[in-house]
């Protein structure tokens, strides 16, 4: 139990193992709770949105830089959306970050006739086609589009 705690509260692998005196365990239950927590994730996300509900869209690369330096960032990429008002959420895997992989993805999580918010990037220009009303944020220009008062700040601080 003190294990999964200091896995779960994140003290350095380093620390873990020095107090455990087993470093194959350490690794071998760490790789174990993330896949739980992973698994918990996927089996209770649910569609969310729908008619007059804002979803807000964004993607990352949940994982570490390689050897602890540079910018490089090994892991896996997480698309994820969150609705504004009630705070329902979805997270899924991205295996590939392309046009036709994030629009399945979109469809399978935000019901039709929300209105998505996100930012500029090129896989998101076919949103409108898919069926859904879609505000953009250019983040290089600022935090908010200041035309329609559109912003992703919900999704950015989770």
């Amino acid at each position: 139990m003190l294990l999964t705690l200091d896995i779960l509260v994140k003290v350095p692998a380093t620390a873990i193992r020095k107090q455990q005196q087993a470093k194959q365990t350490v690794t071998d239950w760490s790789h174990f709770c993330k896949e739980v927590i992973l698994d918990y994730i996927q089996s209770t996300t649910e569609k969310i949105g729908g008619e007059g509900k804002v979803v807000e869209i964004d993607e990352s690369k949940f994982g570490k830089s390689k050897y602890n330096r540079g910018h490089h960032v090994e892991g896996q990429w997480v698309f994820g959306g969150v609705e504004r008002g009630s705070g329902r959420t979805f997270l899924v895997a991205d295996h590939d970050r392309s046009e036709n992989t994030l629009i399945g993805l979109i469809k399978e999580s935000i019901e039709p006739g929300t209105t998505i918010i996100s930012d500029c990037w090129a896989a998101y220009k076919s949103i409108p086609r898919a069926g859904y009303d879609h505000l953009i944020v250019n983040h290089s220009i600022g935090f908010k589009n200041h035309e329609n008062g559109a912003h992703t700040n919900t999704i950015e601080s989770r």
